[in-house]
Order: C-alpha cells, then structure tokens, then sequence
C-alpha cells in the first residue's frame, strides 16, 4: 500500500481528531465556540471538515482541550498545516461542483480504489473525447465551452496525478456490460475508448472485469467508487454518483455492504482476461 499524505486525506483526520480531543474533553461545542469567541457554526464546520483551520486555531483548541506540549498536539499541528496547502485543482474550483473537487482530493490520497459503474467509463480510465462528450451528455446547456475544456481538462490532470505517479494506487474496476455498448460520443470515440481500457489493463496496478448481461442478476447500489488508505486512522470512503447526486459515505458500518457487493461482483464478473477479451471483441464490433 502506498503512503499518500495530502490537504484532504489531513483535514479528514484533522476534524476526527479535534472532535474526540474535545469529547474527551468533555467540553460541548456550545462551550468550545463561546470560549474561542466562535460562531457555533465555524466549529461545526470545523468538526465536520467543511474549512480548513490556522494552525494558531489549532493551538488554542489543543490548550482549551489540555493536551498541548503532547506528540499528539504536534502532530495535529502538522496535520492543521498540510491541510492548508492548495491542490493542484485549486485554480480549476470555479469550474468544476464541490463535491467533486471534494472527491478528487481523496482520490488523490488513496492508496487502494474498487469502482463499479454500471453507466459510463470511470473517469480515470477515459480518453479525452470519452471525456468530453461525457460531460456534455451530462450537462446539456448548462456550462459554458470554456468550462467544458476545464472540466475536461481537470479529468485528465487527475489521470496523470494518480495513475502516472511512482507508486500508483491499486485500481479494481468492474463494468456492466452495458457501459461497453453505450457508444457515448460515437462510433469512433467510443472504439477509440475501448481499446484504451485493454492498453490500461496491462499496468500491473489496474484489474478491469466485466458483468455480462449473461450473469443475469445485477446490484441495486448503483455506481459507486471505494476509496481506501494506508493508515488505518483514516477509514475508507464510499463515492457515490448519478447525474442527479453525489454523496460519501464514512462510517465503517455503511460501508462494509460496499465492499461485500464488489466483492460479489467481482465473483459473477469475467475474469480478467476473459474481460479483456470480451472489450476487444465488442471494440471490434464498432
């Protein structure tokens, strides 16, 4: 597993941090947010990872919370820091919704991902013109072309960030066979895409399946994206995305099922090879 250590990943572990700091405390937001002269709100935005903080806030917190001087004080400190630094897709924010700017960072940091889509190519693994005509499909008159070619842009930023780096994450995708007959932006854009996915697949990181519509039966989960990381201090998160939602999903609990319905269908899924096979010869159909 890869150590990837970023903003996200920082204020993830950050806010999970200072939230225990403060129960053990035994101090309620009410009192924490009257004590540092707060709106109860920039707490709970805190809390909740929603704004990053100064390392000074930081400080002061760990003294209400009397654990400053302590490693662990220091180490939150560090983490208030990193959880500053800009993403690369900083200057790209005015164009792209919150929440994938959200999903990004973690992608960014995972060490480890599971995604099934039941609909498109995930975006990691598409071309440029998959990807364009993708986000036009999705969003009919609703951004400007200049907006579109930044969308576009930021997708394929993403691809060399995350799979081109030294110590790329491992990468598990399974499809419905439905996503390789959905010639999304044409005959050509779509062979073109295709033959992209069997050239992935020969990185030694990357597994590609597909669910034929032979195997009958089909989850009732939706497309959905596990994100894993190395340290155990930050829990895996499930993405999930339509058209019309985009949602995490953190809790331990809620997302064990996640990882039970990759597994199954990992299990009614061709193999690797014989997936790779079946997107060669539907390429070829085209």
């Amino acid at each position: 597993m890869t150590t990837v250590q970023g903003p996200t990943a920082s204020r993830r572990r950050l806010r999970t941090a200072l939230r225990a700091a403060r129960e053990k405390a035994e101090l309620t937001q009410e009192f924490v947010a009257e004590a540092m002269d707060w709106s109860l709100s920039k707490l709970i935005r805190i809390e909740t990872g929603r704004v990053s903080v100064s390392t000074n806030d930081v400080r002061a917190l760990l003294h209400l919370y009397r654990i400053d001087g302590t490693p662990e004080a220091e180490e939150l400190i560090v983490l208030a820091r990193v959880a500053r630094q800009k993403p690369w897709w900083q200057d790209s924010r005015a164009a792209i919704p919150a929440h994938y700017a959200q999903y990004i960072g973690l992608e960014a940091e995972a060490s480890a991902m599971r995604c099934f889509q039941s609909s498109v190519v995930p975006g990691l693994a598409q071309t440029r013109a998959y990807a364009r005509a993708v986000v036009t499909n999705r969003t009919p008159g609703q951004i400007r072309p200049e907006e579109l070619e930044t969308r576009v842009d930021v997708r394929m930023r993403r691809k060399n960030e995350i799979l081109g780096r030294d110590e790329p994450p491992e990468f598990d995708i399974i499809l419905d066979e439905a996503v390789l007959r959905r010639a999304i932006g044409g005959a050509d854009v779509h062979r073109e895409q295709l033959e992209h996915l069997v050239s992935l697949a020969a990185a030694p990181t990357i597994t590609i399946q597909v669910v034929p519509f032979s195997a009958g039966a089909m989850t009732a989960a939706g497309s959905f994206v596990i994100l894993q990381f190395t340290d155990e201090a930050d829990g895996d998160v499930v993405y999930l995305e339509s058209a019309l939602l985009e949602n995490f999903i953190e809790r331990p609990m809620e997302t064990a099922p996640y990882h039970s319905e990759f597994k199954w269908l990992s299990s009614i899924a061709l193999s690797p090879n014989d997936s790779l096979s079946f997107i060669e010869k539907v390429a070829g159909e085209l």
